[in-house]
């Protein structure tokens, strides 16, 4: 699986951001099952209400940019590529995904994962994409 990864990482930049633009999307789209999956309705019906509120609302505003960052992807990968503005767009997103990265490791308990199959898989499958965002986000700044 991983040299299936690494041999995506040399294929042609703009096919990577189209493929990343492409995940994107459905990641933002994934977003629309949490309240429900994450049983929100329960979990948060002790919050007040602006405290629930801020949860679907900043939920929606990261799913919101996350579709828009793929969109972009999709769509612009050429100038994200080769224009000065889309170099830095590029840097921007690299730094943005290896916060996440950090994040997945230092901002989420082992715990919530550790010894469970699923949330295992999911927690390397996610760390190896946003190895893959950042990776590729450098490289398309950097070439």
């Amino acid at each position: 699986m991983l040299s299936h990864i690494l041999s995506l990482i040399f294929l042609k930049m703009e096919l990577q951001l189209k493929i990343i633009g492409t995940l994107l999307i459905l990641l933002a789209i994934l977003h629309l099952i949490f309240p429900t999956y994450f049983k929100w309705k329960q979990d948060l019906g002790s919050l007040s209400l602006i405290n629930r509120q801020i949860m679907y609302v900043h939920t929606f505003f990261v799913a919101f940019v996350v579709f828009l960052m793929g969109v972009l992807c999709l769509t612009s990968s050429t100038d994200l590529l080769n224009t000065p503005l889309g170099k830095r767009m590029s840097l921007s997103f690299a730094i943005l995904w290896t916060i996440r990265l950090y994040i997945q490791f230092f901002g989420y308990s082992s715990k919530l994962w550790r010894g469970k199959l699923f949330e295992t898989t999911v927690h390397v499958l996610f760390s190896i994409f946003w190895i893959y965002l950042s990776a590729t986000f450098f490289r398309a700044y950097l070439l």
